[in-house]
């Protein structure tokens, strides 16, 4: 991936486009995981994304969640687990757990 297309570059370039923007960062890892700890998903204010932090309807679940964050401005710790219902219910099912924090980009 060409350093242009990171998720922190496109987060600056949006910034600098007047778009809200929130940033998701993988903090922790444990078991198997899709994704590693710095691993970066950045969207904005209209729903638009790029990078990765998990995959699937996780990753789903963490651009909403990341709407409320820019709607809001207060940041999110997020975690998804094989032992946690909505885990199951969003999709990671690979036997590990992630925690996410979302924070809106000023």
């Amino acid at each position: 991936m060409s350093d242009l297309r990171q998720p922190l570059y496109i987060a600056e370039a949006w910034k600098r486009e007047g778009r809200d923007v929130a940033m998701a960062t993988v903090i922790e890892t444990w078991g198997s995981a899709p994704r590693p700890v710095g691993s970066h998903l950045v969207i904005d204010g209209e729903g638009n994304f790029e990078g990765s932090v998990s995959g699937g309807c996780v990753e789903g679940a963490v651009i909403s969640e990341a709407m409320d964050v820019i709607t809001s401005g207060a940041p999110r710790m997020l975690e998804f687990g094989v032992a946690d219902e909505t885990a199951w219910r969003v999709g990671l099912s690979c036997g590990g757990r992630i925690s996410v924090y979302v924070e809106k980009i000023v």
